[in-house]
Parts: C-alpha cells; sequence; structure tokens
C-alpha cells in the first residue's frame, strides 16, 4: 500500500507526554510502569531530558484495546 507523503508525515509525527495523557487517559506514571512491563509502545529519547512518542504506535495501542473490548463484550452478549 502507498502512502500520500502527507500520511507519511503524520504517521511519523512524534508526540509528548502530555498529548500521549489526552489520547489514552492513561497518567504519566501509568505510561511508564506499563512501558517496563511491556504492554505500551516504548518512547524515543529527543534529548537528554526529552523523550516522545510515535503518534502511530499509540493510535495502533488504542485500536487493539478496543478491538479486544469490543471481542470480550461481544462473547459476553451470546
Amino acid at each position: 500500500m502507498n502512502l500520500s507523503k502527507e500520511q507519511q508525515q503524520e504517521n511519523r509525527r512524534l508526540i509528548r507526554c502530555k498529548e500521549v495523557q489526552n489520547k489514552t487517559g492513561l497518567a504519566p506514571s501509568s505510561i511508564y510502569a506499563m512501558m517496563k512491563k511491556g504492554e505500551f509502545p516504548l518512547c524515543l529519547s529527543l534529548s537528554e531530558r526529552r523523550v516522545a512518542w510515535l503518534e502511530s504506535d499509540i493510535d495502533d495501542w488504542i485500536n487493539e484495546r478496543i478491538a479486544k473490548h469490543k471481542a470480550s463484550t461481544a462473547t459476553v452478549a451470546v
């Protein structure tokens, strides 16, 4: 699948912790604890004291959580 330049740029957008918090509803301590357990996308180091996440990684994580939720509620409803 060929993505347009605009789509490729959007997929590589880096977002900081505040935006990750807003998108996921998680607190920073939860984000870092889940990262440590391998349950959340890893951040990228921007500098000595700055990190960011690929927005596409966060969106994929959110979509996986939604899919798991829908799958579990579908089996309960049967």
